[in-house]
């Protein structure tokens, strides 16, 4: 089981930004790219493994560049395979 953070793949920030409730916390232009969201948010994805029932998959975990009393954004796959804000 491994607990540390692993970085995300331009192909994940892709992913990210195209989530419409990332889009709406951090009021993404449409033309917005990976990297220029990546440049401005803390963005780590970690292997989550439950207590019960076990690998639950992968786990990311967002935060702006400025540190507020708002907690950070939660991201996990469906089973479909789609990123989804986590509950």
């Amino acid at each position: 089981m491994n607990h540390e953070p692993a970085s995300l793949t331009q192909q994940e920030w892709r992913e990210i930004i195209a989530v419409p409730e990332v889009r709406e916390t951090w009021g993404l232009d449409d033309d917005v790219t990976p990297e220029e969201f990546a440049s401005r948010v803390y963005g780590a994805k970690f292997h989550f493994v439950s207590g019960g029932p076990g690998y639950i998959g992968d786990l990311y975990i967002l935060q702006g560049d400025a540190l507020t009393d708002a907690i950070p954004f939660s991201l996990k796959r469906n089973r479909s395979g789609k990123l989804e804000p986590a509950a």
